[in-house]
């Protein structure tokens, strides 16, 4: 491996973790049962908050309220990955890295 290569890949990994605190801020919102549950998951998959209308708690259909929450959870957590694939694609220029992803 050369100089030239081993500088390359020290400023990919300088630009990939900056981008990596980058995705940290960023955040997306998914919902469910039109409104009644709200999730916000950021670029590293980590759900940040979960909102549910009071309206839509009915403790005789908790198992409704529970399939909307789940679907809200998978739908934030889905739309933040294909943010961050985004995000950290513009560097890698596409190139497949573990541990990103």
């Amino acid at each position: 491996m050369n100089l030239g290569m081993i500088k390359q890949a020290m400023e990919m990994r300088s630009k990939l973790e900056k981008a990596q605190k980058e995705l940290a801020k960023k955040t997306v919102e998914a919902e469910s049962g039109k409104g009644a549950v709200k999730v916000v998951a950021n670029g590293q998959l980590r759900i940040v908050s979960i909102k549910i209308d009071p309206t839509a708690v009915n403790t005789a259909k908790i198992g409704d309220l529970e399939k909307l929450v789940f679907k809200a959870v998978n739908d934030a957590l889905h739309d933040a990955q294909e943010m961050a694939a985004k995000e950290l694609n513009q560097i890698t220029g596409g190139m497949k890295i573990p541990g990103l992803t």
